[in-house]
């Protein structure tokens, strides 16, 4: 109902669409006391009422006191209707009295205004729209419910039905406004009615985008941005309105209606949209004061619509920019899984300079990162997406943690002379073949490794200062041999350290809860176990959290050989290659297979002295990888028609799905590998959801903040 939408209000009850009337009961029914509005809402004074029956004052419904009394004995509240003498019905709430009093039951009895009482006032109708109504609606920086709001204000403290209705281009974020046939595209947020009657909502549906016929009240008042009054609104009027929409439910709805249409100018004096006020028949029409202070209030409302319409359009923008630096999907071997946490700590901009990845690797490898940038809010963001790229980029060209994080410092020292910031991070890549984790960190938090025989541990890496801060120890990275099935966590501080925490706390709970039991709980418990009680925290950090249950590629999936150098190790490795492709059931990629083999053998024989190492990994795509004791890279090149040599790689880039190359401690990699038929190299189970989006829902409400600009509010 309406009339609960006005007590929220707060306003006056001689101001709402109902007026309340509160009696004092004794257990026989008897009123005691009397509210001293009782002629207002029921026509009988106050001393009148006191000793008369609740009997007395209904035409139906006294059938039903006795169980109320009955009920309101035992302590409990009832609400019914009644028809009143007079008045005729009212919502009637008995509530119980307790704590010693010498009243039984207080009652209150809600009575709508007859349609000759509503809007006679126009100093009541500019009370009850300007008493705390803007400071209620204007709070809330949602578009959507900032206008609903509004609407439930207007109706029914103005007029009976009212239309909020926006330009499409401020709700769609659109920096350009679109037009159609002259006129600008709307959209209507919001309808409010005092009868709810399903006609108006039907033919002025919420959500609609819709442009204004030339020659409609509306129209007019947008080409002038000036108020619009129809003091009374003729059948004649009402069908030209409805054959230029062609809307043919309008011709009766707006028939003898009283209509203001009020234009909504934002801070620098654009034009956001309109409200359309209506005032049905038998209530007072609107008249020249009525629209003055429709204006006032349009004018203040427009403000807040204005924040609302500006805060959406930021907070979109810096939900655009999170969703492009955080990456999208986490790429892992099959054998290890990966869950991942982030949250932002600013609410109201909700960006971050913390940040994770997971990034598959050839070989059956996998990057692990989480870092941090110090700071908060767009500028840290901004920073975070540069190292996360430079990171990215490093790691798929198959540096060394130590190396990239060395780079990647190299960068930050350069742009720190102009901005000076820094970030920590750590860097770790597990290879699910060997079953070893290599680490480097840049000041950063220690990992955490739950190992498989259930012993947690912080693992002890060389320290090196943040990446930016010149000076201290150079980036060094230790390489753990890991257990199949143990877990390794990396984090930001913000998930250990808090103003009401010490960090030694927060690390000892994290440790407590990848306890041995851990090794058997889902990924996703154990995820929001880390993150529980921190949501309601409004002063925490951003935090990122990765965690990744570790286990080596099986046994028959991988295989390797090591050949002598000599012209004989090509027709071996084609011939191996082909035997091992027979017992995996590929036979149809032995040809492919053995090509480029005999290219990747035949380029390491000519370069490289001592013996090599040939191997092959199915995974989600076969690999084929050839080792050697040479540290010098070959690169693509084009030979030319004479040359004698120097097509080998391009035949492999030809034909290979990718190719790459890395170094080791004794020399290099060079590898390529090939689809395998029926499975997509891509499909890692990967969820759709962005990153972090979860926490830009309903149970994260928007934040609430105060009135910019807001001019004083004058009676």
């Amino acid at each position: 109902m309406r009339t609960a939408m006005a007590r929220k209000a707060n306003a006056s009850t001689a101001d709402s669409a109902s007026r309340t009337l509160v009696l004092g009961i004794d257990d026989r029914g008897v009123i005691v006391q009397a509210g001293h509005n009782a002629e207002k809402v029921i026509g009988l004074e106050a001393d009148a009422l006191i000793g008369t029956r609740l009997y007395d004052l209904l035409d139906e419904g006294g059938d039903q006191i006795p169980a109320i009394l009955e009920a309101v004995a035992e302590g409990q509240e009832r609400t019914s209707v009644w028809r009143l003498h007079g008045p005729g019905d009212a919502v009637v709430t008995v509530q119980p009295m307790v704590g010693g009093t010498d009243l039984f039951a207080m009652v209150h009895l809600r009575v709508a205004l007859s349609t000759t009482e509503r809007f006679q006032d126009p100093a009541r109708v500019r009370r009850a729209l300007f008493d705390d109504q803007l400071t209620r609606f204007g709070s809330n920086l949602d578009l959507d419910l900032c206008t609903r709001a509004l609407a439930d204000v207007i109706v029914p403290h103005y007029c009976n039905v009212a239309s909020i209705v926006l330009l499409e281009s401020l709700v769609a974020a659109d920096e350009s406004h679109g037009e159609a046939n002259g006129s600008a595209v709307l959209r209507r947020l919001a309808l409010a009615t005092d009868n709810h009657e399903p006609d108006w909502s039907a033919t002025f549906p919420t959500g609609e985008v819709l442009v204004y016929p030339p020659g409609t009240p509306y129209r007019e008042c947008l080409d002038r941005a000036a108020p619009v009054h129809l003091k009374h609104m003729t059948a004649e009027q009402a069908g030209r309105i409805a054959d230029a929409w062609r809307r043919d439910p309008v011709r009766e709805l707006l028939d003898d209606v009283s209509m203001v249409i009020l234009p909504l100018i934002g801070k620098t004096g654009k034009l956001l949209g309109l409200m359309a006020c209506t005032r049905t028949p038998g209530f007072r029409r609107f008249d020249a004061y009525d629209v003055e202070i429709g204006m006032e209030f349009a004018s203040r409302a427009a403000i807040v619509i204005d924040n609302a319409r500006r805060f959406s359009r930021e907070r979109a923008t810096a939900l655009t920019l999170q969703r492009s630096l955080l990456p999208l999907r986490l790429s892992h071997p099959s054998s290890v899984e990966v869950k991942h946490r982030y949250l932002p700590g600013s609410k109201l901009v909700e960006v971050g300079g913390d940040w994770y990845e997971s990034i598959s690797l050839p070989g059956g490898r996998v990057a692990l990162i989480v870092g941090d940038v110090a700071g908060h809010g767009v500028k840290a963001a901004v920073t975070m997406g540069r190292l996360r790229t430079a990171l990215h980029t490093l790691a798929n060209l198959d540096y060394p943690p130590a190396d990239a994080l060395h780079i990647v410092h190299e960068l930050m020292t350069e742009l720190g002379e102009q901005e000076p910031h820094f970030a920590t991070c750590v860097f770790g890549v597990y290879d699910a073949t060997t079953g070893t984790l290599e680490i480097a960190s840049a000041g950063h938090l220690p990992p955490l490794l739950l190992r498989a025989d259930g012993t947690p541990e912080y693992l002890e890496l060389p320290d090196a200062p943040p990446l930016g801060v010149v000076g201290g120890n150079p980036i060094e990275s230790r390489e753990f041999a890991v257990e199949d099935g143990s877990m390794f966590v990396i984090y930001t501080d913000g998930l250990v350290e808090s103003r009401g925490r010490d960090i030694d706390d927060g690390l000892d709970r994290l440790k407590g809860i990848f306890d041995p039991s851990a090794l058997d709980r889902p990924m996703e418990d154990l995820a929001k176990a880390c993150l529980a009680g921190v949501y309601d925290n409004v002063d925490r950090d951003d935090i990122a959290l990765l965690i990744a249950r570790l286990r080596r590629l099986p046994e028959d999936t991988r295989v390797s050989w090591t050949l002598p150098n000599e012209l004989a190790a090509v027709r071996r490795a084609r011939g191996l290659v082909r035997t091992q492709l027979d017992e995996w059931g590929l036979a149809d990629l032995s040809y492919t297979a053995e090509l480029l083999a005999s290219e990747l053998v035949t380029n390491a024989l000519r370069y490289s002295p001592g013996p090599l190492e040939v191997r092959l990994l199915r995974e989600r795509t076969l690999v084929i990888e050839v080792m050697d004791r040479s540290a010098a890279l070959p690169r693509l090149r084009r030979a030319a028609d004479d040359d004698e040599g120097g097509r080998g790689l391009l035949v492999v880039s030809e034909y290979a799905r990718r190719w790459g190359t890395r170094r080791t401690a004794l020399g290099k990699v060079v590898w390529c590998d090939l689809r395998l038929p029926g499975i997509d190299p891509d499909d890692t189970a990967f969820s759709e959801e962005w990153p972090g989006k979860k926490h830009h829902t309903d149970s994260f409400p928007l934040p609430r903040l105060p009135l910019d600009g807001l001019p004083d509010r004058g009676v």
